[in-house]
């Protein structure tokens, strides 16, 4: 298929080719060109955003909702360079995107231009590939290399920098039959011996345990997990990345692990003698203290990228797959154990691990002022609305809150930023979310601090007809920052209090009044600060389908996130309320 045109139509043809149905972007001067095709477009609807890192976190969230890679659009210079840390994001939690950018004309690269950067350069270590395109002729192979890069194996974003006066020149487009990527790979299919020796070493434990990752959730191997769990009879810990993809509500699942997890799902893994991770990456939030986690297991770790086998703790069986692929595998080497009589027996594991999850399970103190506590408020957001629903969070306690008292049933349904910790993340990520899901309710749990930082995408939402609902869980104070203050530098609230919400110090004093905000940006603004009043603000705001809503939650300032591990601590360490510490069972009961 040739055909004579320009390399700005060159790649909004090839956009179009490779089934992009949305873009979000901002236009400027060095990606001018490819703006006057695209107005043309029939199949692509262009999303105008009001900052390009919301461009980067909506295409973050569209490729949740969806599978699919969302795409982010920008100019060169500063509007590069505000995808940085979108694309950071996504490469922290293996996110396929494709950010677009316009460079520099050819003759000036290098040269320190008006609005040039080396964003090839820059976004090296946070890419999973990115490509400086200068010949009209390469456009179109180059974006069907970034989607198909993007969106096999280990997912990632992968950024398309195109000098300006490649897109302005004549070239003749050619798709072509397939990618040209020599020495890219990925292993998807795992080798069979590994296999079988997982499948041994769980008939063989006595105190086995499941911990999943992301990587199964981005594999779509959720029905093959469950099948795998209930066959076996292994406790299930999900991380933050997993939540959903084994239901919370399933008998054998433990809770999340790490700093914020469950003491059930800590203490299994610190006690257990074999540990199947499948798509997890034994980041430092669940190990804590690397060098105390787990003492006593064995290791078996299945990931599609090899780089992350034994990188942080050894792997006695290293699995190179996809996740879908070792799990189906290890479903079939399990049943022929279990046929040849070979079947683990996890009677007394079991019973040690429910009497952790009778005495510790997770809970939270009523503010003795009568204020509201933000853990009722999200878990009554989760009850009212249900799983159907896609939750997106933030990043401090709110986040944390939404993973404990949210019950996630369904693969997909909790989105955040995880790997980055990326404040900023959740309304332009439920925005996407929205786009690529518009029939499925989207909630956007976000904290105080958080939504200052992108609420301007509101606007976004409200003239594109996006209608989100926002729940701003505001405590008047960066949350997270201030419980570490509270718990390790001597109550001293350096440069904490935002000043949002009413406090004895600063009266009724609101900077923004968050309703009044959200009105001006063509939203509902509603607010509630009493317990009595949170179930009909929330169905309230669950009625109104056609503009964005947003909530402004008053709570408690001083409300802490239990269980923690503090970093730099072994997880035997837990608390699950300050200065409380559970007692472990002996290992040998």
């Amino acid at each position: 298929m040739t055909e004579q045109m320009t390399g700005a139509q060159s790649l909004i043809r090839a956009l179009e080719h490779v089934g992009v149905d949305v873009v979000f972007g901002i236009p400027g001067g060095a990606i001018l060109p490819a703006y006057d095709p695209l107005y043309d477009s029939t199949k692509v609807r262009h999303i105008l955003m009001r900052h390009e890192q919301g461009a980067g976190h909506a295409a973050e969230g569209y490729a949740y909702a969806t599978g699919r890679p969302g795409v982010c659009i920008a100019t060169s210079g500063p509007g590069a360079t505000n995808l940085v840390t979108p694309l950071a994001d996504a490469y922290m939690d293996s996110v396929p995107v494709v950010a677009i950018t316009g460079q520099q004309t050819r003759a000036l690269i290098g040269s320190d231009a008006f609005q040039e950067a080396d964003i090839c350069g820059i976004t090296m270590p946070i890419t999973k590939h990115n490509f400086l395109v200068r010949d009209p002729s390469k456009i179109a192979s180059t974006i069907a290399e970034a989607f198909h890069i993007a969106s096999t194996g280990r997912p990632g974003p992968v950024l398309v920098d195109i000098a300006k006066d490649a897109l302005q020149a004549q070239t003749r487009f050619e798709w072509p039959q397939r990618p040209e990527l020599p020495g890219y790979r990925p292993v998807t299919k795992p080798h069979g011996k590994q296999v079988r020796e997982a499948a041994r070493l769980i008939a063989e434990a006595k105190r086995p345990v499941l911990y999943v990752g992301g990587g199964v959730f981005k594999s779509g191997a959720s029905k093959e997990l469950r099948v795998l769990a209930e066959l076996t009879g292994i406790p299930v810990v999900t991380t933050l990345m997993a939540l959903g993809t084994f239901p919370s509500s399933h008998p054998q699942n433990l809770g999340m692990p790490g700093m914020h997890g469950t003491v059930a799902a800590v203490g299994a893994l610190q006690r257990a003698d074999l540990i199947v991770a499948l798509g997890a990456r034994f980041d430092d939030r669940v190990t804590g203290k690397l060098s105390s986690f787990a003492p006593h297991a064995t290791i078996v770790h299945a990931d599609i990228d090899p780089a992350e086998i034994s990188k942080n703790r050894y792997a006695d069986v290293p699995i190179v797959g996809d996740c879908r692929e070792v799990i189906a595998d290890l479903i079939v080497a399990v049943r022929a154990d279990q046929a040849a009589g070979r079947q683990g027996d996890y009677t007394a594991w079991w019973e040690q691990l429910n009497r952790m999850r009778e005495t510790y399970p997770l809970g939270y103190t009523e503010p003795e002022d009568g204020s509201l506590a933000p853990q009722y408020v999200i878990k009554r957001i989760g009850q009212i609305v249900g799983p159907d629903a896609t939750y997106v969070a933030g990043v401090g306690q709110h986040q944390m809150w939404a993973a404990q008292f949210i019950d996630h049933q369904r693969p997909g349904s909790f989105v955040n930023s995880g790997g980055a910790g990326t404040m900023g993340f959740a309304i332009p990520a439920a925005l996407g979310a929205k786009v690529g899901d518009p029939d499925r309710v989207i909630w956007a749990i976000d904290g105080d601090g958080c939504f200052q930082m992108t609420n301007q995408e509101l606007a976004t939402c409200a003239i594109e007809g996006i209608p989100i609902k926002v729940a701003v869980i505001n405590n008047g104070n960066l949350g997270m920052v201030r419980q570490w203050q509270t718990l390790f530098y001597d109550g001293r609230y350096s440069n904490t209090n935002l000043h949002t919400a009413p406090t004895p110090e600063d009266g009724k004093v609101r900077i923004p009044d968050f309703v009044r905000l959200a009105e001006a940006y063509g939203c509902v603004g509603l607010r509630c600060d009493r317990a009595e009043d949170v179930d009909a603000t929330i169905e309230k705001a669950m009625a109104i389908n056609d503009v964005p809503v947003v909530i402004d939650f008053t709570v408690h300032h001083d409300a802490m996130v239990w269980p923690m591990v503090p970093a730099g601590v072994s997880n035997d360490d837990i608390q699950y309320a300050r200065d409380m510490a559970p007692e472990w069972d002996d290992e040998e009961e």
